[in-house]
This record gives structure tokens, sequence and C-alpha cells, in this order.
């Protein structure tokens, strides 16, 4: 363990916190889940029932988009967006290598070549200027440039201002990866409503998760429309028996769209206890540690609570959390261009180093809506005895 960390254990006879607290939710919404399942049971229309459009409708409202189109993971959501484009070989398409691998990972399906992109310093989403540096990558080795993949990473949107001027000035759509921000603003305006189109994801883990997986496209394009719903059914034309484009099979059922209805309702309140959450542990912590800066132009849903520390000293702090039932994750330990996987794909010339720092640094604190005052004083605590503060 490193010199740094204290090892003293002060809580371990205390039961573990959790790290995200659907259990809680489930309580506090009750038999509204049990009704809202047991109305989707009684009229069995368990694929594109009435709950889905009722959902898609409500979805749409709240991020403020035109049209929201639901599908069956966050994944595929991305894939969609590509496919629809017609995004193919020789396309070049720009991720941050600081993201879940999901962002990249549906590039290669549709034959097109991810470029990896470092990301900021304090927000560490992906940085403008090391777009500019990944473009002309991609333009030296002959692919075209075809989207730009921002990602709202941990909860807060990526800069969309100076994205969307690159995006233009190199003729990018811009398919905004909302995944972990969906509920966040920027400029006052949702996650949703940027951008070409945005895809968020519903994992039960995500602020508006459901019981199983999901997600949802959302663009302001009318044409584009049929195109995903076509695309979403295998690619069919008039029905599902006629085919006029490749496909997949991505619909969300109806139970999972029902146990949505019924979180959005309270999406709103857990949006604003989270944020009570990050705000006590910003200001607790803030001497010991790099607590998460958030762009002023910005509000987070705080997907995730993560912090920085000086390298060698994270997993050490882990361990003397964990002995005090505080569990810890680290998002993330290695950059998508250094992933197995990803290698061998081009990234922004100069090594991306903010991405392979911060893969170093980082470790994520228990975060949910239903962290109340002991716990979160349990968790400041146990950090602040562990970092000898």
């Amino acid at each position: 363990m490193n010199s740094h960390v204290k090892t003293e254990t002060v809580s371990a006879s205390l039961p573990p916190i959790p790290f995200i607290d659907v259990a809680s939710q489930r309580a506090r919404l009750g038999s509204r889940i049990d009704e809202a399942v047991t109305r989707v049971l009684n009229h069995c229309r368990f694929v594109n029932g009435p709950e889905v459009t009722e959902l898609e409708t409500q979805l749409a409202a709240f991020a403020g988009a035109k049209h929201a189109i639901s599908c069956s993971s966050g994944t595929d959501a991305l894939a969609m967006i590509l496919m629809a484009w017609g995004v193919k070989a020789g396309d070049a398409v720009f991720c941050p290598a600081f993201t879940f691998c999901a962002t990249a990972e549906v590039v290669p399906w549709v034959g097109a070549t991810p470029v990896f992109v470092d990301v900021l310093d304090d927000t560490f989403n992906m940085d403008p200027a090391s777009l500019e540096a990944a473009i002309k990558v991609a333009t030296d080795r002959g692919l075209n440039p075809r989207v730009v993949i921002p990602v709202d990473l941990f909860g807060q949107p990526a800069d969309l201002d100076a994205i969307e001027v690159i995006a233009k000035a190199h003729d990018l759509k811009i398919l905004c990866d909302t995944a972990q921000g969906f509920g966040a603003t920027w400029n006052g305006k949702r996650t949703g409503s940027f951008g070409d189109a945005s895809a968020t994801s519903f994992f039960p883990a995500k602020p508006l998760g459901c019981f199983g997986d999901g997600g949802a496209v959302f663009t302001d394009d009318d044409d584009l429309v049929p195109v995903l719903k076509s695309v979403r059914e295998h690619g069919q034309g008039v029905d599902k028996y006629e085919n006029v484009r490749i496909g997949m099979t991505g619909r969300l059922d109806t139970i999972q769209a029902a146990i949505l209805l019924e979180k959005l309702s309270i999406f709103e309140d857990e949006i604003a206890a989270r944020q009570r959450v990050a705000t006590r542990y910003n200001e607790a912590l803030k001497d010991v540690c790099v607590v998460p800066a958030v762009d002023p132009r910005a509000t987070s849903v705080w997907a995730q609570y993560t912090i920085r520390l000086p390298h060698g000293v994270r997993d050490g702090l882990a361990a003397a959390l964990q002995k005090e039932g505080v569990p810890t994750a680290v998002y993330y330990r290695i950059p998508m261009h250094r992933q197995p996987a990803y290698a061998q794909y081009p990234a922004a010339g100069n090594g991306l180093p903010v991405c392979e720092k911060l893969c170093g640094e980082v470790i994520s604190l228990p975060m949910h809506a239903y962290l109340d005052e002991a716990s979160q004083e349990r968790v400041i605590a146990a950090v602040r005895r562990a970092l000898g503060a």
C-alpha cells in the first residue's frame, strides 16, 4: 500500500455503502412499478406496446428534441445512427480515448475507422484542439472525416460550442454520446437536443436506468427518423417482410418502457439530489484531492463522482476504503487507444497524454440520489482518514 495512504479502520463494523443504490429507488416507487409491469402483462403487447410510444413522447419533451426513438441499448443507439447515416469503410469517426468502449466499438461494426482524440485535463471531455489534430491525422491517412462522437463523461456535456465550430468547418456529423449525461444541460438546454443526433443508455446503473438494457436516439431531423426505425426493425420497408437496408433487432421491450415511464417522473428530483451529494463531497474533499470540475456553461447529472490523486496513491485509497465498507471504482484504467482490440487504430499525433495520465489517477466514490447525509459523511471521513487529512 502506498505510504501516503493511512490504513486505520474506523467503520468496518458498519454495513457496506452501496456504490449505486437501485434498491432504494425501487422502494421509493413501490407499487407504481408493480402496477406498470402488470398493465403490460395484462395487455400482452410485449413488443412495441403503447408504453413504448408514450415513453418516446415523454423523452423527447424532457430533452427538448423533436424526436426520441427508443431502442435496446445505448450501444445499439450509437450503431443505429451510424448505420442510418451510411457511415462505411474509408470513413473516419472521431472518439475520445477516455471513455467506455461502446463509443468506439460501433465504428468498426459499420466498417469505418475510429480515430482517437485526447480529453481536457479538467472536465475529462473531448479536447477540441486534439480533435483538430485527429482530423489532420485521418486526412493524411486518406480517410474521409465523417462523424465526431463527443461523450458527456461522468455526467456533464462536452464542450459543444467548440466542437460544433470544428464540425461545421470539416463537414462532420455530430453524434452526441450522452449515455452518462442524459438530463444534464449545456447553456441551459438538455442533452439530447444537440448535434445531428444523440444516443443515450438506460442501463440500470445510469442516472435514468431501466431494469435491463435499453437506450434511445434523439434527433430534430425528420428525414432521419424513418431510417432509424427501419434500421431498428431489420431494415424493414413497408412491412417486416420487405428489407430495404441492413438493419438489426434494436427494439426496447414494453416492460422496460413501462418501468422507465415511472422512473422518468422522479428523474428531476433525483438529479437535484445527486447535485446535493456532489456539492457536499466537493466542499469536504477539495483540500485533499482534485475534485470534479464542471464547466460553468454546464450542469452535471453526476453519473459518477470521480476524484484525482497523485499517481500511485489510488490503489492504496481503494484498499483502505474497502476495509471501511466504502466501495470505489476506476473509470478507466486503460485508454481506448491502448486497449488490445483498438491499438491498431489511429490517434491524434501527440500520444494523448491527458488520457494516459488520467487513467493512472482517477477513482470514483459512491454516488446516487439516495446517498443520505450519514453515508456521505462516512465516505468523506474515510477518504480523509486514508489520505491523512
